[in-house]
């Protein structure tokens, strides 16, 4: 059965390397659910959090095949119990004098933030796991979506212990 697994992947800040990666999961024929990739807090390593549909076996093959890319500095798969993981998620709402006080109420329900209003619409901000966003999302369809944007997710593992102990 296909699960959801996130990897968190430590990799050195060159041009290129998601194009690599993105190419090994095409050539494998496997999907990428999300990918995020930024800095560090060490200068020049990035973090690429990718989310993937995949069965255990195939995970680790797929784990496998990062860890042999240059210039992967390590690859790690995280356990969903050990994972706090978050995603953004920027809405435009129709919302003019009659429905805005409803919109806003709907967004303050999911700890969401109105981050800009016009005389038609409503931009809603909210931050939170997949399923969280998703179920904001269908409370403010009657309303009307304009417009639609959403990262991919961001992870790190609970705990005091960094994912880099040392510099490569």
């Amino acid at each position: 059965m296909a699960e959801m697994h996130t990897l968190s992947v430590l990799t050195l800040d060159e041009p290129g390397i998601l194009v690599r990666i993105a190419g090994m999961f095409t050539r494998r024929g496997f999907s990428i659910q999300s990918i995020t990739s930024g800095q560090t807090e060490v200068e020049g390593i990035n973090r690429i959090t990718l989310v993937v549909e995949t069965e255990d076996l195939p995970i680790e093959q797929i784990t496998k095949q990062l860890n042999k890319l240059v210039p992967i500095i390590k690859v790690v798969r995280m356990p969903e119990e050990q994972l706090v993981s978050r995603a953004l998620l920027m809405v435009k709402v129709s919302a003019d004098n009659s429905n805005r006080p409803q919109v806003v109420d709907a967004a303050k329900l999911f700890r969401a933030r109105v981050v800009d209003v016009g005389p038609e619409s409503v931009v809603i901000e909210a931050t939170g796991q997949p399923s969280k966003l998703q179920a904001l999302l269908e409370v403010l369809e009657p309303f009307g979506i304009r417009e639609l944007v959403q990262s991919g997710v961001v992870a790190v593992a609970r705990g005091p212990k960094p994912m880099l102990t040392s510099r490569p």
